[in-house]
């Protein structure tokens, strides 16, 4: 490799020591960007379509976001673009299924990569128009090197770079099965994982299994490892500071800003409730306190977003049914077909309680309030709409699969998508392959499969052909498929195998991209190898830098 010259290195420290410290400011934008919208998701976390009260009238657990869908609108047939983490957040940021952009399944803590490089995340394309644009809470698209959030088009990053129960904490919370605290004393950190995380040939880090216990989990803030092991008592509430933060510091810039906020909530584990809290137990804790946050980003954003802000809320998969009374509800779309059969039919699924997910759109005076749409939409239509609304440029030379629905948001029409596709995403069939979609009211599988449920059991992989075809208008649990012999079956048949070989070829003929999921036990972040668990950030000490280049971690005062 080429030595880089002392003026490159001078332009690299500054760059690096801007990302450090947070406090990098790109050149005061012209007078017109000023007036372009400001843009806040907030994307939740295992969380149920029927968690919310104004979904579901059993749910006494949401009262914030029940009165930021009366404020707005609400979205009743919104899917996540895949039911599990990294592919779901991939193709919200790009607009595009995991077959284009190469996220087909999730990544670990030893992952090398990430959402692929040529791929073009919304960030960037707003920060190329003027944004300012800050990701706050769960990563999971990579974080070694390039692909860390602060190289994705992100000025600002606060959170953890994966699932908060993919490393050991101090506080471990609720979990099932429950996992113990990080080790305190004893040998220096062994870098592995369970399951999906494990690196061959290397001695795992878990003695319980699901559990993560020799190395802990990692917080940072831009590219510095500020504490590890996270505690996760105080995190919601230095989410709440740092988009409060971040959000009036955009505005005193003059400067639009996007804020991408990936709540850990609901994911387990699940804080201890207070004592003496109302509800249903953990999850209702847990579910209220997820709540309050969004009342005070709401807050922040109609004090400090000039009236100018659109609050898009909505999950990034469906409740994870293996946790039992610590997942959420899916409410309606309880999937009977598959649980009649074994297994879930929530998240990592194809039915409609893994991928159908809560959606609430608000932005005083442009989006009607207290507006039900029944628009089929999907996460990946935040792209496109975000873009357009920013009267900014898609990238070129791909497709998209997301939709620019500004219409539908400003109540000018309830058109959305009439195909969507549904990945598999872990419960059957290879991870990425289209094996179900949707019609119109058809919902079709041509493979079925129930993730692991409370009870243990995994619904096994079937392949249908014909293909399954339910009429989710009289059908919403997806109890009784069509009689294959019926009128009604035989006359939608040509229409959905028509509208499959096309999204197929489409695929086919795109620009797709391919993700590198290589693992290496030196990308696992870790602030000090030499402590046990990786332990650092003990009060008064100094935090660590995760090195980009070829060594492990490096000291640096902050």
């Amino acid at each position: 490799m080429r030595a880089l010259s002392p003026a490159a290195l001078l332009v690299l420290a500054a760059a690096l020591a801007g990302l450090l410290c947070g406090r990098a400011e790109l050149p005061a934008p012209r007078a017109a960007a000023r007036r372009k919208p400001n843009f806040i998701i907030v994307l939740a976390d295992d969380l149920g379509w029927g968690d919310l009260g104004a979904n579901w009238a059993e749910t006494k657990d949401s009262p914030n976001l029940d009165e930021l869908a009366e404020q707005g609108t609400r979205f009743v047939d919104f899917h996540s673009a895949a039911s599990t983490c990294s592919p779901s957040r991939a193709s919200l940021l790009t607009g595009r299924l995991g077959a284009r952009n190469g996220v087909t399944h999730n990544f670990a803590i030893s992952s090398l990569g990430g959402l692929p490089l040529n791929e073009t995340t919304l960030a960037e394309v707003l920060q190329q128009v003027g944004y300012s644009t800050g990701a706050i809470g769960k990563w999971h698209l990579g974080h070694h090197g390039r692909y860390h959030p602060n190289f994705r088009g992100f000025d600002y990053y606060f959170g953890i770079p994966y699932s908060n129960d993919m490393g050991c904490t101090d506080t471990p919370g609720y979990n099932l099965p429950p996992c113990p605290a990080c080790p305190r004393h004893g040998a220096a950190a062994r870098y592995g994982s369970p399951g999906e995380g494990s690196v061959p040939g290397l001695p795992g880090s878990c003695v319980k299994k699901d559990c993560y216990t020799n190395v802990a989990l990692p917080l940072f803030e831009n590219v510095t490892i500020v504490q590890q092991p996270v505690n996760l008592t105080s995190l919601t509430a230095q989410y709440a500071e740092k988009a409060s933060q971040f959000i009036q510091r955009a505005s005193q810039n003059g400067r639009p800003f996007f804020l991408y906020l990936a709540l850990a909530h609901m994911h387990v584990p699940l804080a201890a409730p207070q004592p003496g809290s109302p509800g249903r137990g953990v999850y209702g804790a847990g579910l209220r306190e997820m709540d309050a946050l969004v009342g005070r980003i709401k807050r922040a954003a109609d004090s400090h977003g000039e009236g100018n802000t659109l609050l898009w809320f909505t999950g990034d998969n469906g409740p994870w049914a293996q946790k039992c009374e610590l997942a959420g509800g899916v409410g309606p779309f309880a999937g009977v077909w598959q649980r009649q059969r074994g297994g879930s039919s929530a998240k990592q699924t194809t039915w409609e309680g893994g991928h159908r997910v809560p959606a609430l759109a608000y932005w005083p005076g442009r989006i009607p309030a207290n507006r039900t749409s029944p628009a089929v939409l999907s996460t990946m239509d935040i792209f496109p709409t975000l873009v357009a609304l920013a009267e900014a440029e898609l990238p070129p030379n791909r497709r998209f699969d997301g939709l620019d629905v500004s219409s539908v948001l400003f109540r000018q029409s309830d058109k959305g998508h009439k195909t969507l596709l549904h990945p598999n995403s872990g419960a059957a069939g290879k991870d990425g392959e289209i094996k179900a979609l949707r019609l119109a009211q058809y919902k079709v599988f041509y493979t079925t499969g129930g993730a692991k449920a409370c009870d243990g059991s995994v619904g096994l992989e079937q392949h249908h052909q014909p293909p399954l075809i339910f009429n989710l208008d009289h059908d919403i649990q997806e109890q009784e498929p069509l009689d294959v012999a019926s009128r009604e079956y035989q006359a939608v048949l040509p229409a959905i195998s028509r509208a499959y070989a096309e999204a197929l070829q489409d695929i086919a003929t795109d620009n797709v991209s391919v993700a590198d999921y290589s693992q290496d036990p030196t990308a696992t972040p870790c602030c000090n190898a030499q402590h046990v668990a990786c332990r650092c950030q003990a009060h008064g000490s100094r935090a660590a830098l995760l090195d980009h280049g070829t060594e492990r971690a490096k000291r640096l005062c902050v």
